[in-house]
């Protein structure tokens, strides 16, 4: 499936970070099996690359694992080498550039509609409102008023509550890192991210 019909359909990308990497691959591996298949791995965690590289090991070529904090074009490198098919950067730089050249789908990180029509120019697959914390969903519906046909993924303190808010107000998908993962990608307990988990996905259902 092609990235932005895979984002239009699940509504949820997952943003593990975690400075405990076995738990980290446990926790990626755990979001895939509860049904959460578009799953972004943080390089500013704790042996990213290896986490990338084990979970693309076990989940086949074509599921979507992607990479976050992309900043450089190395980074963008490293991540594809490690079997990152979906890549995410936090602005507009050379880690979106390069990703962009390799044909790889990224999320360009803006905040500002000149940030986004720059984006757009740069040929980001989807825009991540970053921090979405700042302005909420308000923010959200005055910047798609003048781009009402980009895909947004607001990122930041997007619990449940605040997901159904954004997801009315136009936002292709979420990104949700905290409010998800929660203390699992450090060693804490599986089970409760699996019932976040069902609870994220009943939301963006």
């Amino acid at each position: 499936m092609e990235f932005t019909a895979a984002l239009r359909e699940e509504r949820l990308v997952a943003i593990v970070r975690g400075r405990d990497p076995e738990a980290s691959f446990r926790t990626v591996m755990t979001l895939v099996e509860e049904g959460v298949p578009l799953v972004e791995v943080a390089l500013s965690g704790a042996d990213a690359l290896d986490v990338i590289a084990r979970a693309r090991r076990e989940l086949g070529t074509e599921a979507w694992l992607g990479a976050g904090a992309v900043l450089t074009a190395g980074d963008a490198q490293r991540a594809r080498d490690a079997g990152a098919n979906l890549l995410a950067a936090p602005a507009l730089g050379p880690g979106v550039a390069e990703s962009v050249r390799q044909g790889v789908p990224v999320l360009a990180g803006v905040s500002t509609a000149r940030e986004v029509a720059a984006a757009d120019r740069a040929g980001a697959a989807a825009l991540t409102l970053l921090p979405g914390s700042v302005g909420g969903p308000a923010y959200l519906r005055a910047l798609r008023a003048p781009f009402p046909d980009l895909p947004f993924v607001p990122v930041g303190r997007v619990d449940t509550e605040r997901a159904g808010e954004y997801l009315r107000s136009g936002a292709m998908a979420v990104g949700v890192g905290a409010p998800l993962i929660g203390d699992a990608a450090d060693g804490g307990d599986l089970g409760d991210l699996r019932k976040r988990a069902a609870r994220f996905k009943a939301v963006c259902a």
